[in-house]
């Protein structure tokens, strides 16, 4: 890693993304991860540790509030009176940053356990409603962030981009 790598961190104790050049902070955001805690299992729902990169941006140019499911567009954009007609959805809004996991047996392919790969959990860092609240860990596995803050990260951490989980 060079001195001045652009990079990620979320921490989960924190409940923050902070976007990084080198050991500065250009942007710090509020986020959520797992209600579940951390773990690297597959269908545990919880938010795995350690290194990743994005592997894919979803979304460039979509309007804030562009509602995904199954990282297609679905013709949606978020509103109070769409939340209310569908309580407890679990939006994933504005952009989609997949991840992929570094490590392998950590996050990447399998371990003992069985699959541990982030990238095939469908582990994103994505937008959500405004009526979801952030700095608390409330998702069920991704990273969640304001629904316009995530547009701001998605359009300065291009694909490629290193991504650590930290506790």
């Amino acid at each position: 890693m060079s001195t001045d790598e652009l990079h990620i961190e979320v921490s989960v104790t924190k409940q923050r993304v902070q976007l990084l050049q080198g050991d500065e902070v250009v942007a710090s955001y509020r986020a959520s991860t797992s209600r579940y805690g951390c773990g690297q299992r597959a269908a545990s729902q919880c938010t795995p540790l350690g290194e990743h990169v994005i592997t894919a941006s979803i979304g460039a140019g979509a309007a804030p509030g562009t509602v995904f499911i199954g990282r297609e567009l679905s013709g949606e954009v978020w509103s109070e009176a769409l939340d209310t007609a569908e309580p407890g959805r679990d939006w994933i809004l504005s952009r989609i940053l997949w991840l992929s996991g570094s490590e392998p047996g950590i996050n990447q392919g399998s371990n003992a356990e069985g699959s541990c790969d982030s990238h095939d959990r469908y582990i994103y860092i994505h937008g959500t409603s405004d009526l979801e609240p952030l700095g608390v860990p409330l998702s069920h596995g991704c990273v969640r962030m304001n629904l316009h803050d995530v547009i701001g990260l998605a359009d300065r951490a291009p694909v490629g981009t290193r991504v650590s989980i930290v506790p």
